[in-house]
């Protein structure tokens, strides 16, 4: 079987459209693993993914009748790049099925290629059996984004260039799955050659048919998948990819949403390039790997398979890296309601990195605050943290891995205290280093008390923080003189539109 895929992947035409990407070593990655981490760069090809190589194999060999009835394809929108760019060069007609819940990034891709798209479904199995559909009313060959062996064959060029640019010893590729078209073209190559080197499958937890599929010894279909990680978002593996995944994969690690915002992270900081999330999984599966398997000195590949992420979703992932990382805790505690108590509880962290601090008065004895503290990563240091906590005499519950706090509540915390009176509504901004916040706290003192407060850090050079003070009409000019010699910048809100509608 692998000596015919071989074959195959030999006399694949891929290089009339697809490129030779480089593997680069990932510098910072290595570093921190102990071990040589080199990335295939599947994202430079001329549509941000390794798809067109398989997509433009099977069409390559299309005959000239089926090329005057056109193509027609299911895709989320990788794969349909790579059929609309085969479809362009070849100068024949295509149809492009994608499920409605596409990034825009990937359709407008498409359209920009000259293919008809036609949004159908909410995934991509919907979006495939309409595809089917019209192969069979219009007579289109329908090119399958994954099970089919010319498409296996032609995603398998990748592991032949690896091969050829790496000649050195390798310890494993780490190869992101959703139907398996990609895993299966590189194992079957690697395999016939060099069966020594691991071929590691990461798919993501919440759409893990290949690891379901190997653990039943059938293809089996998930009831559902998420949709972070849109391009590999499939509900069974293919067919033909199963059947050679079965020999010649060596492992599966699975990875979840906030591992992947970290993996994008780290693809960013050695290659100044952004990832979209089923393009950063080879990357958090080594991650997790070597997290669960130590070794140094080491030689591996992981590839990056795409680029095509909507800019908006930058935010989320932003967001959620530190905590994929382990480099963030959320939690929520109590502190008691009077002057000072912020400050004490800062200090009661040592010298713990305060990245986010959501609070809103409620009442006259305690106020239950959302925090975020930056940690190095490590478990120890999380529980070292909450140990501090006990000793202070706080009650906690941790967050960092409640997907609702994180997803809602942490932006939900507070609301609308009619009980506060003579509160102004102050903005602050301060220089950010490590410590920041104490010192902004330490200079508030405990003349003033705060009614309202949020920060969040964001990585940027200054800190920005919202905060409410009760002055009496009284005190007015008191406070206007502590505000002018504070030292920090700072902007009244009190007559804000959005304070009196959310908070006041």
């Amino acid at each position: 079987m692998l000596t015919a895929y071989v074959e195959k992947i030999l006399k694949a035409r891929v290089y009339d459209v697809a490129q030779e990407t480089p593997l680069d070593v990932m510098p910072r990655l290595s570093k921190r693993l102990n071990n040589t981490i080199l990335l295939k760069r599947e994202d430079l090809q001329p549509v941000f993914s390794f798809k067109l190589r398989g997509a433009y194999n099977r069409m390559s060999q299309l005959s000239e009748a089926e090329k005057a009835r056109g193509v027609v394809c299911a895709s989320a929108g990788n794969h349909a790049q790579g059929v609309a760019l085969a479809a362009h060069k070849m100068g024949i007609s295509a149809i492009i099925v994608m499920p409605k819940t596409t990034p825009p990034i990937k359709i407008e891709a498409v359209r920009a290629l000259g293919a008809e798209i036609n949004l159908h479904g909410n995934s991509y199995d919907d979006a495939g059996a309409f595809a089917k559909d019209i192969s069979e009313k219009e007579g289109r060959t329908f090119i399958h984004p994954y099970d089919d062996p010319e498409v296996i064959a032609g995603q398998g060029t990748i592991a032949m260039e690896i091969i050829r640019q790496h000649p050195d010893p390798l310890h494993a590729i780490f190869v992101p799955v959703g139907g398996g078209g990609l895993i299966s073209g590189i194992a079957a190559y690697v395999k016939a050659f060099w069966p020594e080197i691991k071929i590691i499958a990461v798919e993501p937890a919440d759409a893990a048919s290949l690891k379901a599929a190997l653990e039943a010894d059938e293809r089996v279909k998930l009831d559902q998948v998420g949709l972070f990680a849109d391009g590999t978002a499939v509900r069974q593996v293919g067919e033909e990819p199963f059947r050679i995944c079965r020999e010649t994969v060596d492992e599966v690690v699975t990875v979840d949403s906030d591992e992947l915002c970290a993996a994008i992270m780290d693809i960013f900081e050695d290659t100044r390039s952004i990832a979209e999330p089923s393009g950063a999984l080879a990357v958090a599966g080594i991650k997790k790997y070597l997290a669960q398997n130590p070794m140094q000195n080491q030689h591996m590949v992981v590839i990056d398979s795409g680029a095509n992420i909507n800019f908006d979703r930058l935010r989320h992932v932003a967001e959620r890296a530190e905590i994929g990382e382990r480099r963030e805790v959320l939690f929520a505690t109590k502190i008691d309601e009077k002057p000072g108590s912020f400050q004490q509880f800062c200090k009661s962290l040592g010298d713990r990195g305060i990245t986010e601090f959501n609070y809103r008065y409620a009442d006259d004895q305690q106020a239950q605050v959302f925090v975020g503290v930056r940690i190095n990563g490590k478990d120890e240091e999380r529980r070292q943290l909450f140990d501090l906590l006990d000793k202070g005499g706080y009650e906690w519950v941790d967050f960092t891995d409640n997907e609702m706090a994180k997803l809602h509540i942490r932006y939900m915390v507070g609301g609308h205290a009619p009980q506060v009176t003579d509160e102004r509504l102050i903005r602050f901004e301060f220089p950010e280093r490590p410590g920041a916040l104490l010192r902004f706290l330490t200079r508030i003192g405990k003349r003033w008390n705060i009614s309202l407060f949020h920060y969040r850090n964001h990585g940027a050079a200054y800190g920005r923080v919202l905060v409410g003070i009760q002055v009496p009409a009284d005190y007015e000019k008191e406070f206007q003189t502590f505000l002018d010699t504070l030292g920090y910048s700072y902007w009244e809100e009190t007559d804000n539109p959005a304070y009196p509608l959310f908070l006041k």
